[in-house]
């Protein structure tokens, strides 16, 4: 069984949510989720899981919020050549860069050597029903692309 971990950042818990959903999509693959929040987990403990989803609200115009700069940081020292990743968020379209911190978060892990699995997921706001069913197909992608998925 692959282990996942998803990283969030969430404001009004819209990403928190879209992290919930897609963790079920990866739990209904077999493998197993764990959730944390971006400012109670270090970069370091990506290092104990198959994949890693990271998940952001965008701030301001296309800006990542700022309960993501330590764990950049962290992740710039550690080797992540190979290392599976994937990306989500919620933002707002009425700025400039929609979901914009989805685009730095990816650009980030793959300048660190990461693998983007797949185009990251972007939600305006909250997730709606249909976009519930999205999340929960993002999470079972990203687990059918791991070491060990059926």
């Amino acid at each position: 069984m692959s282990r996942v971990l998803i990283v969030y950042a969430s404001l009004t818990g819209n990403t928190e949510e879209m992290a919930e959903f897609i963790a079920e999509g990866i739990r209904a693959e077999g493998s197993s989720a764990d959730l944390k929040e971006v400012e109670q987990c270090s970069a370091s403990e990506m290092m104990r899981y198959e994949g890693v989803l990271l998940g952001a609200y965008t701030w301001g115009d296309g800006e990542l919020p700022d309960e993501f700069e330590d764990f950049i940081d962290e992740m710039e020292e550690l080797e992540l050549a190979g290392r599976k990743a994937a990306v989500f968020g919620s933002g707002d379209t009425t700025y400039r860069l929609f979901c914009g911190a989805v685009d730095v978060l990816e650009e980030k892990l793959r300048e660190f050597g990461a693998v983007v699995e797949q185009e990251g997921l972007k939600v305006e706001y909250g997730p709606n029903a249909e976009e519930k069913q999205l999340c929960r197909e993002f999470g079972a992608r990203f687990a059918q692309s791991l070491p060990g998925a059926s």
